[in-house]
């Protein structure tokens, strides 16, 4: 990961929960359960999920480039007993040019 900066009143941050022990799944929820199963070959019920989506993010320093932005959303799911996250970029992957960050080693995803 790399910091995003939205010091510049570029880019925005967004999220939604998803409770849904005991209530009707809305059509998101249904297609992170079908990820979940596809990806991983088991049976998944999702009690809560978490959307975030960073939409249009400057890299740090927004002073030196805010053109360069990256959309990338990250999706946190449970049934109560195991957790998944789903890491999703946009299209072309990292948009920031990373050989002007303050750190060159940037890396998508998580660790």
């Amino acid at each position: 990961w790399d910091n995003a900066d939205f010091s510049r009143g570029v880019g925005t941050t967004f999220y939604q929960e998803f409770l849904t022990l005991n209530t009707a799944k809305p059509p998101f929820v249904r297609d992170v359960e079908a990820k979940v199963r596809r990806y991983l070959r088991s049976s998944y019920s999702a009690a809560w999920t978490l959307k975030i989506t960073w939409e249009k993010a400057p890299a740090y320093a927004a002073r030196t480039d805010t053109r360069r932005t990256n959309t990338y959303q990250a999706v946190l799911t449970t049934d109560g007993f195991r957790s998944y996250i789903l890491m999703l970029y946009q299209a072309g992957g990292m948009g920031w040019d990373y050989t002007r960050l303050p750190a060159t080693s940037v890396l998508i995803g998580y660790t």
